[in-house]
C-alpha cells in the first residue's frame, strides 16, 4: 500500500426522500450542464442566442444517452445476455456502463435534428459547443469514481487508487490500488477543452475544424489511456476495440481537419458556403473585434 493514495468513495448514492440519487448519474447531469454552460456561452460569443444550445441539447442528450448505453451494450453483452446474463440490466444506465463513441454519435444525430429544427448549420453548432463536449466528458468521467470502474494496472504511485476488495480484479484481488485512468482522462479532457479554445482563437478553426481537433485530441489520449486499463474488454489483433475506435476516428478526424483547411485556404476572401445574411448564416463561427470569442 502506498502512503498516499486516491480513496474510494464511502458510498454510491445518496436518498432524496424516497429517490435514490447515484453518484455516477450525479456526475452525469453535472456533465451535460457544464457542457451546455460552455457551448452556450461560445455561441452567443458568436452572434447566436445562449439558450439555443440548451434547445438542441434537449434532443442531443437523450439520443446521446441511447448511443452510449446502445454501444456499450452491443460491445459488452455478455452480462446481459450472455450465459446467466439478465436483459433487463441493459437498460440500466445508472448502474455505470457507456460508450463515449456512441454517446457522441447519437448526440450527434439528436443535434442535427435540434439545428434543423432552429434554423442552424450543424458544422457552426458542433465548433461552438466542441470545448464545453469535452468539459462535460471532464466532469461526467468522476462518475467512475463513484462506481470504482474504469482503473488501470496495479501501481504504489502517491495518486494510486485504492479499489474495495469487492470490486478489484480477479486476477489481482490481492492488491489495493490501481492506476486511475479515470482521472488521466479526466484531466486529458481538461486539457482537450482548453487546446481547441485557444486553437480556435488563434486560427479561427471553423468548418468543423474544432469539432475534428475536439475528436483527434481526445481519441490520442484515449488511445494511451486505453492501454493502461484492465478491464474486461474485445481484442482484435491484440488491441483493445476501444483502441482501435479511437484510432480510426482519430485518423478520420485528422483527415476532415486537413481537408477543411485546405478548402478553407482555397476559399479565403470569398463569402463562406451558403451565406446569404439570414439567421442561420448570420451564426456561422467567427472571431470578435477582440480577436475571438469570450468561451
Amino acid at each position: 500500500m502506498p502512503l498516499a493514495f486516491i480513496p474510494s468513495p464511502p458510498i454510491g448514492e445518496i436518498h432524496l426522500g424516497p429517490l435514490p440519487l447515484r453518484g455516477y448519474s450525479l456526475m452525469l447531469i453535472l456533465g451535460i450542464a457544464a457542457a451546455t454552460w460552455l457551448g452556450g456561452r461560445r455561441w452567443a460569443a458568436r452572434g447566436g442566442e445562449r439558450t439555443l444550445v440548451a434547445d438542441v441539447a434537449l434532443w442531443a442528450v437523450p439520443f446521446g444517452v441511447a448511443g452510449a448505453r446502445l454501444y456499450h451494450v452491443v460491445t459488452s453483452g455478455e452480462p446481459y445476455f450472455g450465459e446467466g446474463g439478465e436483459p433487463l440490466r441493459a437498460l440500466f444506465v445508472w448502474d455505470g456502463g457507456i460508450g463515449i463513441w456512441g454517446a457522441v454519435a447519437g448526440g450527434a444525430v439528436g443535434a442535427w435534428i435540434g439545428c434543423r429544427r432552429h434554423g442552424v448549420r450543424l458544422p457552426a453548432f458542433a465548433d461552438a459547443v466542441a470545448p464545453g463536449i469535452a468539459l462535460g466528458q471532464a466532469v461526467g468521467r468522476w462518475g467512475n469514481w463513484f462506481n470504482q470502474e474504469l482503473y488501470g494496472r496495479a501501481t504504489t504511485l502517491p495518486w494510486a487508487w485504492q479499489i474495495d476488495p469487492a470490486q478489484r480484479p480477479g486476477a489481482t484481488p490481492h492488491l489495493a490500488t490501481y492506476h486511475p485512468t479515470f482521472l488521466y482522462e479526466s484531466l486529458w479532457c481538461l486539457g482537450v477543452a482548453a487546446l481547441v479554445i485557444w486553437a480556435d482563437r488563434r486560427f479561427r478553426l471553423d468548418r468543423g475544424r474544432s469539432f475534428a481537433l475536439y475528436a483527434a485530441a481526445y481519441c490520442a489520449g484515449r488511445f494511451w489511456i486505453e492501454y493502461l486499463r484492465i478491464d474486461e474488454a474485445h481484442h482484435v489483433l491484440g488491441l483493445r476495440l476501444n483502441g482501435w475506435t479511437a484510432l480510426l476516428v482519430l485518423v478520420a478526424a485528422l483527415a476532415h481537419l486537413v481537408a477543411a483547411t485546405r478548402r478553407a485556404g482555397d476559399s479565403r476572401g470569398d463569402p463562406e458556403p451558403g451565406r446569404s445574411g439570414g439567421d442561420a448564416d448570420r451564426l456561422l463561427p467567427r472571431l470578435d473585434a477582440a480577436g475571438g470569442p469570450s468561451g
